[in-house]
């Protein structure tokens, strides 16, 4: 599994040790009847969640109040149970289900779960970090511009009666190299975000091939070599908690800013306080801290305020948000409806909507051989005017999606190996979403696969051969390499 704050269906790094595992796939054989299945709901969210279930003939009871002690006494009687984070999941609560059938979370982490005895149990475990990706990834953007162009700042002062302009003169995200940490829902989704920006991405992750064509999946010591910008996007486990101390902040290189909209605990405060006060970390964006409650409504667990808390506080260069980052108007109904979606698929057999996977998203280069590569690249620039360098020629254009894509042309030396096994005068190269997942698929269906995965800074490479032994070259490609 990959890191993000719930892995559910396409989780991300650590893996998280108190839940470790995939939910499980629907089952459509033991098919139960909605009108046999009780539901308590133990915390308030969007309507449409207890609307739609009732409509669907589910029985669905509310409980907003009571304590933990209490929906134990009577837990026995449902078989679905639908939280947020008011109190954790544990043994003992699990022990008293005995006829629960699923848990479902409307948020996209599980860490108050304790998964792997829920799974024991035959569990099934529902979190919805569809739900909320979209709101995060433009929530850490925001934090990113409002810090580099002092809005925050500049804002207090003009409402104070100062009009500062060389003081707050900003700088641009664009030049910069940013890293993720966690390339799951919610690192894709940030990193489709800053396609419209001139930026490096670069992602890490304990999961392979991960990477596509936002961001290029790298060691975490290139990330921390090269970036300027890092942004958290994982769980909350034994392996992440407290990861960003003052190791792991002076194994960076340059200078950079960091963000969080991830969890709090992943950040020791009193280390980036005293980064901040160095210089090392110019600037922090924090959804989280490492200060919050479990329910994350509130904020301390003690009544006085922490001496590295209140430097955040009092610091110019830090912008604090309280765990709002995937709580937008939107997500709240989103996140409702993919649970609801879940639900319903687990029950009726239905398939959850799902965006259909392609194999292949275009049409990646065009190689050949000729007797003459540096004439013949000549002759296509001179009379049919490309653009052309030693390699060839790229032509541009836009997906579906608005992103810039490449095509290749390219001679090859006459008595070139590139195309080899294949004996054929020309070579196919296809660009691919994922290239490892689909390698694998390819194996298991019985194709050829010439060689391993190589990977170079525009993106990663694989072969097969076809029925007639042409050689196919697939390419999960890294576009912005040739601009």
């Amino acid at each position: 599994m990959t890191w993000d704050a719930a892995s559910i269906p396409n989780a991300s790094p650590f893996p998280n040790q108190i839940c470790n595992f995939e939910p499980h796939s629907i089952q459509t054989t033991d098919i139960l009847k909605p009108e046999n299945i009780k539901i308590l709901h133990i915390d308030s969210n969007n309507p449409i969640l207890m609307g739609q279930l009732q409509e669907l003939g589910f029985t669905n009871h509310e409980d907003f109040t009571s304590s933990k002690e209490e929906i134990e006494a009577k837990i026995q009687d449902y078989q679905g149970i639908v939280i947020r984070s008011r109190f954790k999941i544990d043994k003992a609560f699990l022990d008293k289900a005995i006829n629960l059938q699923f848990i479902a979370r409307v948020g996209a982490g599980l860490e108050s779960i304790d998964c792997a005895y829920a799974l024991s149990k035959n569990i099934e475990l529902i979190a919805a970090p569809e739900g909320n990706r979209n709101a995060v990834a433009e929530h850490t953007l925001g934090m990113i511009l409002s810090l580099f162009n002092k809005l925050n700042i500049a804002d207090r002062e003009i409402r104070s009666g100062h009009w500062n302009r060389e003081s707050n003169r900003g700088q641009e995200l664009d030049g910069k190299t940013v890293g993720i940490i966690g390339y799951g829902n919610m690192g894709k989704s940030f990193a489709k975000k800053l396609r419209g920006f001139d930026v490096e991405v670069l992602c890490y992750d304990i999961q392979e091939f991960v990477g596509d064509a936002n961001a290029k999946q790298v060691s975490l010591e290139e990330l921390q070599q090269k970036s300027d910008v890092l942004s958290l996007h994982i769980p909350w486990t034994p392996q992440t908690n407290k990861m960003v101390n003052a190791a792991f902040i002076d194994a960076f290189v340059k200078p950079f800013w960091i963000f969080n909209t991830s969890r709090g605990k992943s950040i020791v405060t009193a280390d980036l306080v005293a980064a901040l006060q160095s210089g090392k970390i110019l600037g922090a964006g924090l959804d989280v801290l490492e200060y919050e409650k479990l329910s994350f409504e509130t904020l301390f667990q003690e009544d006085k305020t922490p001496e590295a808390f209140q430097y955040l506080l009092d610091a110019k260069n830090v912008v604090l948000t309280p765990h709002v980052a995937g709580w937008t108007f939107e997500s709240h109904e989103r996140l409702a409806q993919v649970i609801i979606d879940k639900i319903k698929a687990k029950y009726f057999g239905a398939a959850v909507a799902t965006v259909e996977e392609k194999r292949v998203t275009g049409i990646g280069g065009i190689f050949f051989k000729s007797k003459n590569t540096k004439e013949l690249i000549a002759w296509y620039a001179e009379h049919l005017g490309l653009k052309t360098d030693t390699y060839g020629s790229t032509f541009w254009w836009k997906d579906k999606d608005g992103a810039d894509c490449s095509t290749q042309w390219s001679p090859f030396a006459e008595d070139t190996t590139y195309f080899a096994p294949s004996e054929k005068q020309f070579m196919q190269n296809f660009r691919v979403a994922n290239l490892g997942k689909l390698l694998d698929q390819l194996k298991q269906e019985g194709v050829t696969v010439v060689g391993e995965i190589e990977s170079y800074e525009y993106g990663k490479f694989g072969w097969i051969l076809d029925p007639e032994g042409n050689k196919i070259e697939l390419w999960e490609p890294i576009d912005s390499a040739f601009k």
